[in-house]
């Protein structure tokens, strides 16, 4: 599997250059250079599946031959070591719980995914690598407890002063060994402007990746949850629209390429708060960046 820059400014690469630099020499995104359907026979039977066979049905394919198969399903089993509930709220309506992992968000997944994988590709190379995030409050916890004890890897954690709860400070600042985490007197979009800054420096950048949902390591796994859902709901033979809580969008966005995947969804609705960028842009087709203003809602701050 090769991946692509957005912007079409780079050359093409594979899973494993991808997930170790973060993102395209250009500064944009890594994007799969293609989505292959998966078999309808998986979907028809796919409550016969465990949640471990069906996370490596989903993944396979974006990791290509980068990790052998049975390293690949280790790692899965490692990353999927909690429940996902669905709970229902009425006749037609059900919440789907991402908060049962070790540090209560829903980015537990894509975290120990991404760490499992740098720790694979790290293990015969002497160099460390450092992996800088900057968190409106989960991506941080989550990080954090993923790549604790990670091989080779440090982590560094850019956090607002003030603007995050106070259980995720302790998530981010009482683990000591890898993780270092930096408080800075700003908003979000500080934090975010920092590491953004630092990886503009090539020599900086050289031994950087990134763990926020610009690596494709960190939201492609984000797909599982969707696969999880339909399992649960097959049954109901009714169409699914997925309604999720969006602040950089990547979750949304792994909806989607499970959605291209064959998983039967007929709509989405991106649910965002007050800071609505976004939706704005959607709207008007004017893109205009603006400071992010806190909310009870503050991994969506963005």
């Amino acid at each position: 599997m090769n991946y692509y820059s957005l912007n079409h400014n780079s050359p093409k690469t594979n899973f494993k250059n991808a997930v170790i630099s973060g993102i395209a020499p250009d500064r944009v995104l890594y994007f799969p250079e293609k989505i292959s359907p998966i078999s309808t026979d998986f979907f028809e039977n796919i409550e016969k599946y465990s949640h471990h066979e069906i996370a490596f049905e989903v993944i396979k394919q974006f990791v290509g031959d980068e990790i052998p198969e049975e390293k690949l399903k280790d790692i899965i089993s490692e990353t999927i070591f909690f429940d996902f509930p669905l709970v229902k709220i009425d006749e037609n309506c059900a919440s789907l719980e991402l908060f049962h992992g070790p540090t209560m968000a829903f980015k537990d997944v894509g975290a120990k995914f991404m760490a499992k994988c740098l720790e694979y590709f790290n293990e015969n190379n002497n160099e460390e690598v450092t992996v800088l995030v900057a968190t409106s409050g989960d991506t941080g916890g989550a990080v954090a407890n993923g790549f604790l004890g990670t091989k080779g890897v440090n982590v560094v954690i850019l956090y607002p002063s003030g603007k995050v709860s106070d259980i995720q400070e302790k998530q981010l600042t009482t683990l000591g060994q890898n993780i270092t985490a930096l408080e800075v007197n700003g908003v979000f979009d500080d934090c975010q402007e920092m590491v953004k800054t630092a990886f503009l420096d090539a020599e900086i950048a050289r031994k950087l990746t990134s763990a926020n949902s610009i690596n494709v390591a960190r939201w492609l796994p984000q797909m599982f949850y969707y696969f999880y859902a339909f399992k649960t709901l097959k049954s109901l033979n009714k169409e699914l629209v997925f309604s999720v809580p969006s602040g950089n969008f990547g979750n949304i966005c792994a909806g989607i390429m499970a959605q291209k995947l064959g998983l039967p969804i007929k709509h989405f609705v991106a649910a965002t708060n007050i800071n609505d960028t976004v939706p704005n842009y959607l709207i008007d087709g004017k893109y205009a960046p603006k400071p992010s203003k806190p909310t009870i809602s503050n991994a969506m701050d963005v």
